[in-house]
């Protein structure tokens, strides 16, 4: 009993130590990142944080695949952004506050929507979060009284009391109001999993027709995690509105939902953490990638397909994977093996992003002449030589990771079997 009891007080103590750590970081990001560009990159992180999380809600805990999540961020901005501007119009209204309205609005959109749309689950839930998202964004356009027409909704976010004598006009000021909304909205939703609700809801998605055999409602169960998701995703719709200061109808068109599906699976919806890297990933390829190449979208599109095909748990599974193998201590036997993998791998993406950007430069810019600047080289696009070396690079850095994975994956099962047997003697002991 004694040793169970220290056994919870140590896992205690470790998420007590995770959320302090994670705060720390939050604290201290944007003294590591000091320049304007870093601080807006940061405050859309965190943003992406909270809504790739609360879209988790339903996706890695409900088995909800939505189609139409960027609804209610998007309606949250929008009532966030109507606020800001009867706050600015003499509403005594704090702007910090601001963020919990669209959280509250989107909520409301669920409760009235959310009935409907959760009355069936899997691919017609998916059919009817798509159906209502497209019909509230081809009527976006049809309301300019509150959409703002093609033009959108601006709004000044200095504005209102000044507590303290903040203003929030400089970044570093929003981006800890960002900061703190990201870090309570972390917990809370971290705390709703382990709620009675959220236990449900993991039982929903895994045996619904066991549930419904102990005396629940599946519908009602995935109907308040609806609401709940709703909740969130509209508080980091209203951070996007004090963030940019002008919100328009792409915040709730298809495109933006299916961007919060694609990041949230990517980073990894079977971990609670999963959501976070995926957020980081889609920030980073939606403002850094984006800047470097004009075919960020395939690679988007090809890391996704590699990423069902290969690694289905995402990319949160992959470091629990190898984290588990490293406590096992298996660093020592496979430190080799990875360095191996990775020089196969980056040989590969080498070759393979040297003829995808051989190709769009052939293809869109032929014009600029038959030079094309990637990686330090200085590529000829109309050279028989640059596409063979190109291929070559690839096909060798395919075959070599397909061949030191044949090693890598023997050692990893020897150290699991050898593990396994290990704990097996203690048992019988």
């Amino acid at each position: 009993m004694s040793s169970q009891s220290h056994h919870f007080k140590w896992f205690s103590v470790q998420r007590v130590l995770v959320w302090v750590l994670f705060a720390l970081v939050l604290l201290v990001l944007p003294m590591l990142f000091s320049s304007r560009f870093s601080q807006t990159m940061l405050n859309q992180i965190g943003i992406a944080i909270i809504v790739c999380l609360s879209y988790n809600i339903l996706l890695g805990q409900g088995g909800m695949l939505s189609f139409g999540h960027a609804l209610y961020a998007g309606l949250g901005s929008f009532f966030s952004v109507h606020t800001l501007n009867l706050v600015s119009g003499g509403w005594p209204v704090p702007v910090s506050l601001i963020p919990i309205i669209g959280g509250v609005c989107g909520a409301l959109v669920a409760l009235l929507l959310g009935w409907v749309t959760t009355k069936k689950s899997g691919t017609p839930f998916a059919m009817i979060t798509f159906g209502i998202g497209e019909l509230v964004w081809a009527m976006s356009l049809m309301i300019p009284e509150f959409f703002g027409g093609e033009g959108g909704i601006s709004g000044n976010r200095v504005a209102g009391p000044k507590t303290l004598g903040i203003t929030f006009g400089p970044q570093i000021q929003l981006y800890y109001l960002i900061a703190a909304y990201t870090f309570g909205c972390t917990v809370l939703m971290y705390a709703f999993t382990r709620t009675p609700l959220g236990q449900m809801l993991n039982a929903v998605r895994d045996n619904p027709e066991r549930v419904e055999f102990v005396g629940y409602d599946t519908q009602k169960i995935r109907y308040f995690a609806f609401i709940v998701a709703a909740f969130f995703a509209g508080i980091s719709g209203g951070l996007a509105a004090l963030n940019y200061e002008i919100v328009t109808s792409e915040v709730i068109s298809g495109s933006r939902s299916g961007a919060y599906m694609l990041f949230t699976f990517l980073g990894g919806a079977g971990a609670f953490f999963g959501p976070i890297i995926g957020a980081v990933l889609m920030v980073l390829a939606s403002v850094l990638l984006s800047e470097y190449t004009e075919a960020w979208f395939l690679y988007l599109g090809l890391t996704f397909l590699l990423m069902v095909m290969y690694a289905p748990g995402g990319v949160a599974a992959l470091i629990s994977k190898n984290l588990h193998v490293f406590r096992l201590g298996g660093l020592r036997q496979l430190w080799v093996n990875y360095l191996a993998l990775l020089f196969a791998g980056l040989a590969a993406v080498a070759g393979a992003s040297a003829l995808i950007e051989m190709s769009y430069h052939l293809l869109l810019h032929a014009e600029a002449g038959s030079q094309k600047h990637f990686l330090g080289w200085v590529l000829d696009v109309r050279a028989m030589v640059s596409w063979l070396g190109a291929l070559l690079a690839m096909f060798l850095g395919i075959s070599l990771f397909r061949w030191f994975q044949k090693d890598f994956t023997q050692k990893w099962d020897a150290i699991q079997s050898e593990t396994a047997r290990g704990q097996h003697q203690e048992q019988t002991l």
